[in-house]
């Protein structure tokens, strides 16, 4: 297995690994998951609703290993890439990836059975279908008034992979791709993250390196969250802190950018109460990409350390574990990932990695050589 392939497969197992390690606990506070789990370190983790019945769950299963939409959407923009075989933007978010989401049937596996991916997806991700198919808007302003989140974010790492150790380029192209998607600080966290994937296919990169890519192209609050939190990762790395101190650090830090807390569940007490909760902003951030950053600064770029740590933190905890998995599944390659963890999530998703990456590689490579021959045309202009 070449470093690229090793590399590409690394990003993409630890999509799911992530993803299946945060989905158990998701929307659970840090307190709530220290009290009811301990501490989660398996994908063999229970659902903490799978006890509440069928209703509560509309019919959903998760732990031992079930990833949710942030893997599916992810393999969902490969198959984008594996069919038009070139980079991508808004058109292709309202053309290929609108099928992959709403007219071709995958196995979902918290549902147990084959069906299209919008029927899994949150509201914010099914505003594609809306905006492109249903609204037949101007594929550039699909983003245009979405719910503000991660959602763009969760899935952009294979932009990433095709722009290998170009990461203005990768920036650039997730910009161009989620605005079908997302606005503002959403689509911002994207490129961002799209970025850092691409600066960790480099060889002999380091976690600063990454770090600093982020910043470098970072806009307003985005790129001053990922300082704050990156910041307070650095001073308590040297300090003896308890693991209570390190998250109410993170998450006194993440406050200002983006101020709902522990709040993130929606109730009816909440319905028309006035908030800039997720609406556009030049000043606010997602907390999952500044979040996942400042976890592996925390840890020096340890895998598993960072990982867990990631999705005992709370909240948007399967987002959080994929955007932390991307970047060092990105640097490490996929022979960091516990081979059992693998066996896991390949027979509970019904997911044969060995294809996926090999199809995908196939692309990325393809892309890339294209890139080159072009950058050659360039330098015969030049000389």
């Amino acid at each position: 297995m070449t470093e690229f392939t090793d590399k590409v497969k690394g990003v993409l197992i630890s999509t799911a690994l992530g993803d299946a390690l945060g989905a158990p606990v998701e929307k659970l506070t840090y307190q709530e998951i220290k009290e009811k789990y301990g501490r989660v370190e398996s994908l063999e983790t229970k659902w903490y609703k799978q006890e509440l019945g069928k209703d509560v769950n509309k019919g959903r299963q998760r732990g031992h290993g079930i990833v949710t939409d942030d893997t599916l959407m992810t393999l969902a923009l490969c198959n984008v890439y594996n069919i038009e075989k070139r980079h991508v933007d808004a058109y292709d978010m309202a053309n290929e990836f609108v099928k992959e989401i709403a007219f071709r049937k995958r196995y979902i596996p918290e549902f147990g059975r084959e069906d299209m991916i919008i029927e899994r997806l949150f509201y914010p991700e099914k505003h594609i279908f809306l905006r492109h198919t249903l609204a037949n808007c101007e594929p550039r302003e699909g983003g245009y008034g979405n719910m503000i989140n991660c959602g763009a974010a969760m899935y952009i790492a294979p932009v990433g992979i095709v722009n290998a150790g170009n990461p203005k380029a990768a920036y650039d192209e997730a910009i161009l791709f989620a605005m079908g998607h997302q606005t503002s600080y959403g689509l911002e966290a994207a490129g961002v993250l799209a970025a850092c994937v691409a600066k960790a296919f480099e060889p002999g990169v380091t976690v600063e390196n990454v770090v600093q890519t982020a910043i470098d192209y970072a806009k307003d609050g985005t790129r001053e969250a990922i300082v704050a939190i990156t910041d307070e990762a650095r001073k308590l790395k040297g300090e003896t802190r308890s693991f209570d101190e390190v998250i109410a650090t993170f998450h006194k830090a993440i406050q200002p950018y983006s101020p709902m807390r522990d709040d993130v569940s929606r109730r009816l007490e909440k319905v028309g109460v006035p908030s800039n909760h997720y609406t556009p902003s030049r000043l606010g951030s997602i907390e999952e990409l500044p979040l996942a950053l400042g976890f592996i600064v925390y840890n020096d770029g340890a895998y598993y350390p960072s990982l867990y740590d990631g999705i005992n933190s709370g909240r948007d905890t399967d987002s959080i574990g994929v955007m932390i998995g991307v970047v060092l599944g990105a640097m490490y390659g996929v022979s960091i990932i516990n081979s059992e963890d693998i066996a896991l999530l390949q027979s509970a998703n019904q997911l044969d990695f060995d294809t996926i990456t090999e199809n995908f590689r196939e692309t990325a490579l393809s892309i890339i050589h294209k890139d080159m021959d072009k950058m050659e045309i360039v330098k015969s202009i030049l000389d």
